[in-house]
């Protein structure tokens, strides 16, 4: 793997950790290390990897389609990129949770997503805990946050998700889980239920179930606000839209507001010492 290190300040994790009690902590997710590159320099103090980005970005599906190790050798390049902490989409760890967040520590992230379902089906309970187990096991506290992710509202149900939602969430902290990501929830009050409920952060992704601003989550209690592949699907969308109108007219609206070529080499110049 051909990359280029930047050098990065010690104590990312706990850096990653303390941004879950400051107010307002929105965490985007890059693709690509350029991606990457380009949230750090915005000002965000941490970055997020998204599976479902870089699996579109490499032309293959979400869910599933790559290996552990490509994805983790691009999590590696987003590592190298960059100087603030990343926390890297671990999907639902393979096919050995222990050896994935291991790997995901050689890479360099400093705090990884685990999901509780796999082809939209979630995994028992008690598999799930001893999931979570594993994970922390290979990563304690303090090197590594954990973020418990749990897809109660993504798999679908029969009835109210919300019990099982609080029942997994407690268990997962219990295990060792730092955080607890609840994707695909968007009614306001059953999210100010779960803040309540829940005895750790909790992590809603904006774009996803709804376009529930991240300032309106803050509002009702969640500590981290992600995106999971919205800015992927908003830059691929700009693909698109581009190659329809050069094929269809050859114009170039696409560029209205694009950078210039000089400001995008600025944009990947060597980062300020510090």
């Amino acid at each position: 793997m051909d990359t280029e290190s930047v050098a990065r300040p010690a104590g990312g994790a706990a850096a990653l950790l303390a941004l879950h009690d400051a107010p307002g902590f929105v965490l985007p997710n890059a693709w690509d290390a350029g991606s990457a590159r380009i949230l750090e320099r915005v000002g965000f103090p941490a970055v997020a990897t998204t599976s479902a980005g870089i699996a579109w970005a490499r032309g293959v599906p979400d869910g599933g389609a790559m290996a552990r190790d490509v994805m983790l050798d691009e999590v590696a390049r987003i590592v190298a990129a960059v100087r603030v902490p990343v926390t890297a989409d671990l999907e639902s760890g393979y096919d050995d949770v222990h050896a994935t967040v291991t790997r995901a520590l050689e890479a360099g992230a400093v705090g990884g997503n685990l999901e509780d379902a796999a082809g939209g089906v979630l995994f028992g309970l008690d598999e799930s805990v001893e999931r979570v187990a594993g994970a922390r096991a290979a990563a304690p506290r303090g090197a590594f946050v954990l973020n418990a992710r749990t897809d109660t509202y993504l798999a679908g149900s029969a009835g109210d998700p919300f019990d099982e939602t609080v029942e997994r969430a407690v268990r997962y902290a219990q295990a060792g889980a730092d955080c607890v990501f609840v994707p695909g929830v968007a009614d306001d009050d059953t999210i100010r239920r779960l803040v309540t409920a829940i005895p750790a952060p909790l992590n809603v992704v904006a774009g996803l179930a709804s376009t529930t601003d991240a300032p309106t989550l803050f509002s009702l209690g969640v500590r981290r606000v992600s995106v999971g592949g919205s800015i992927a699907r908003a830059a691929l969308s700009l693909v698109e839209r581009a190659g329809r109108e050069l094929l269809a007219t050859g114009t170039l609206e696409f560029l209205d507001g694009a950078l210039s070529y000089a400001e995008t080499q600025e944009r990947f110049s060597p980062s300020p010492a510090g």
